[in-house]
């Protein structure tokens, strides 16, 4: 059970009932559409009446459009179905990593539209938001011209308070109590802005593009496993944040406090150890983890090449991988004992060699779980090639919608 808060809480009115059965209403068309009426009311467990008042209402906002006739006749005249009417508004969304920035348009339930691009990130605020700018308009010009922006989502590797805007810490990029709202407000004017941590937009991802019957989903965890390493915790259907929206930093919390440096000053961090630079350091024996010069061959040497060396049979690239899978699984068994979730999933491109490094992962895992049960967590992977990042950033958009609202 949940104790209401007495400090935090909003009174039931007239209207509240009304408001969440529109809600319902809307998520059950984006799960089932195209939906008649007469289904709707079936999925609702309500009378036709009750549906046609709501659907009337979500006619008049633009939120659903009617399309095609059925073929069956429903009490004498064919049913005419529902769609969301995702074309009436589109979103931005934007995953901001350290060595490149993506951007992905959307429609309003975050179905893509046109390419995805990416950009050189300039790790100095105002010239990261300038040129972002200068992308963003070109790509909207090139996919959707003249359209309304509903928002935009931004995903940081770090952390960030969502009431001011600050990017609290993002190691990666070298930001540390950074503004970040004010510069992109003055830069896209009055589109609404979204900004949120990469692991906990994973993670909101998974929720809004996993389909299943929900219980699946009430408890999971994500790990995103990149440049630097993302969490993002869900408990009971609600993604975990804390006072200051800095929970679930597992990728912070030490595996050895005489290990590696980590970006974030600290060492020994479970990401100094898993990162993509953690592996490639690994593999050449010396820093990848800074942006000190590196001779050519190695500065263009990425996590993909070396997946490709190890299904080669290299041996030192195997070692690696293999090295990084254990650490991977270690501290994944840290995330288990203490949260418990139903599922992990797991996202980023060393992904890719999953049927290399599962075996590894897995034996870590039940090595430290504290029962049987735990050790058998079941494993999701999301291939980088599904940008769930991106995905999660136009679900800060696109999502509100169709979400449960907080009553009491």
């Amino acid at each position: 059970m949940r104790k209401i808060n007495p400090k935090d809480f909003k009174l039931a009115t007239r209207g509240t009932s009304r408001g969440i059965n529109k809600q319902i209403a809307l998520t059950l068309i984006r799960t089932h559409q195209p939906v008649s009426r007469a289904e709707l009311a079936r999925l609702m467990e309500t009378n036709r009446a009750n549906i046609t008042f709501l659907v009337n209402e979500l006619l008049e906002e633009k939120l659903v459009r009617e399309g095609a006739q059925g073929n069956q006749k429903i009490r004498g005249r064919k049913p005419t179905f529902l769609y969301l009417n995702s074309q009436k508004s589109i979103a931005v969304a934007v995953d901001v990593r350290a060595s490149r920035t993506f951007i992905m348009i959307t429609d309003s339930i975050g179905k893509q539209i046109g390419e995805i691009v990416n950009f050189p990130t300039a790790l100095e605020p105002d010239k990261f938001v300038q040129s972002l700018g200068h992308e963003v308009r070109k790509a909207l010009s090139e996919v959707a011209p003249g359209a309304i922006v509903d928002g935009m989502g931004f995903v940081i590797p770090g952390m960030v308070d969502h009431n001011s805007g600050v990017v609290l810490h993002a190691p990666a990029l070298k930001w540390k109590n950074v503004n970040l709202l004010e510069p992109l407000q003055q830069e896209f004017g009055a589109i609404d802005i979204h900004l949120e941590n990469s692991g906990k937009a994973c993670a909101l991802s998974q929720i809004w593009t996993t389909h299943s019957d929900g219980s699946a989903l009430n408890d999971i965890v994500f790990v995103s496993v990149s440049d630097g390493v993302g969490v993002g915790v869900v408990i009971n259907g609600e993604i975990m944040r804390g006072k200051h929206n800095t929970a679930g930093e597992f990728g912070h919390v030490p595996l050895s406090i005489d290990g590696p440096p980590c970006s974030c000053g600290a060492n020994g961090c479970w990401e100094a150890y898993i990162s993509n630079p953690a592996t490639l350091s690994r593999y050449f024996g010396r820093s990848m983890t800074n942006r000190q010069p590196q001779s050519v061959d190695i500065a263009d040497f990425t996590i993909e090449d070396l997946i490709i060396r190890a299904r080669s049979n290299d041996s030192k690239a195997l070692t690696a991988l293999h090295s990084t899978a254990r650490y991977l699984g270690l501290g994944l068994a840290s995330i288990i004992n203490a949260v418990d979730p139903s599922r992990i999933y797991i996202g980023g491109e060393l992904t890719e060699a999953w049927d290399i490094i599962e075996p590894h992962v897995r034996d870590a895992i039940k090595e430290r779980a504290l029962t049987g049960d735990l050790g058998r967590i079941s494993i999701g992977i999301v291939p980088a090639g599904e940008y769930p990042r991106l995905r999660g950033a136009a679900a800060l958009v696109t999502a509100p919608a169709f979400a449960a609202p907080k009553v009491a």
